[in-house]
């Protein structure tokens, strides 16, 4: 599963599937270091942070945006 780092407060990481968009609750000891809008995966029984998957959201947004504003 992929999930947006939604934001942080205090030990807590709120963490939205970007597929469902539910939202979970974890503490921060359970993720490698994170920012507000990184990409993780929770693959093989722990969060990896994704930049591939960050970058590529990033430009569909973008786009998204360009498109709205023609």
């Amino acid at each position: 599963m992929y999930y947006s780092v939604d934001r942080i407060e205090n030990d807590i990481v709120v963490l939205e599937n970007i597929e469902n968009n539910n939202v979970i609750e974890i503490n921060i000891s359970l993720l490698p270091k994170v920012k507000e809008s990184d990409i993780v995966v929770f693959k093989n029984d722990k969060y990896q942070v994704d930049n591939k998957i960050r970058l590529d959201r990033v430009r569909m947004l973008k786009a998204k945006l360009n498109r709205l504003r023609r």
